[in-house]
């Protein structure tokens, strides 16, 4: 646990310091030590949100507006569930806050997650031939919103890497064209490496506005950002 300031100079944390066990890399050391002092990491166990990355979400939505009441949302690659979290509550998908319509939140993943109330979790994967008409099917209709956090394995090659997501983006992207209503947001990570020109003019031909974004929580030394495109244009 972090030890208390007690000199009181603004009774603040100390930070947390990790010692490299035998056996452990330094690499793992350095990552144990920075999720140990990581504000959002705190703030994400606090809240009780699964994971850090649910305060991506949020910034995103605070800016863009699209997880509204009674939105139909599907997450892909939801694991471990913390954008399914946030979903649920913009969306009203529990219906508690009266008066405003409930959405529809969908997460589907090639894991098993754990579940939650609010949200339809299903274990697909989505770049199966009729994994679109498949979600479409669960989710009753299309969809207002598709997300997407994910990232490819690593494979310790900066640029290596930053292909596998783009292309990984890129078919979330076309999986976003099947599934999406008119209006439809498209919200998606990618790594900044030079790649992404071509999804870029893809997603400017099928939708009104296409921002690349880093929000606060990613981490400043991340390569990280998102792509939030508005206004989908439909069927070409």
């Amino acid at each position: 646990m972090p030890r208390k300031n007690t000199s009181g100079r603004g009774n603040r944390d100390l930070t947390v310091k990790v010692k490299t066990a035998r056996g452990r890399r330094i690499s793992s050391t350095r990552w144990l030590q920075r999720q140990l002092n990581d504000p959002y990491v705190k703030r994400a166990q606090a809240e009780g949100y699964r994971g850090r990355a649910a305060f991506k979400i949020l910034e995103l939505d605070e800016k863009y507006r699209f997880l509204v009441p009674g939105a139909r949302v599907v997450d892909l690659g939801c694991a471990p569930g913390g954008w399914l979290q946030v979903a649920i509550k913009r969306v009203n998908a529990l219906g508690e806050k009266k008066g405003k319509a409930v959405g529809r939140v969908l997460g589907v993943d090639l894991q098993e997650v754990e579940p939650l109330p609010g949200a339809e979790i299903h274990q697909l994967d989505f770049m199966e031939d009729d994994a679109d008409r498949q979600v479409r099917e669960w989710l009753g209709g299309k969809a207002d919103v598709v997300m997407s956090d994910m990232a490819a394995a690593s494979s310790g090659h900066k640029q290596t890497d930053h292909l596998r997501i783009i292309s990984l983006c890129e078919a979330a992207a076309y999986f976003a064209f099947d599934v999406l209503d008119e209006g439809g947001t498209f919200v998606a990570k990618v790594l900044a490496g030079g790649a992404e020109g071509e999804l870029q003019k893809l997603l400017k031909q099928r939708f009104n506005k296409v921002a690349n974004v880093k929000p606060p929580s990613s981490r400043s030394d991340s390569s990280e950002k998102f792509v939030v495109a508005t206004g989908f244009r439909g069927a070409v």
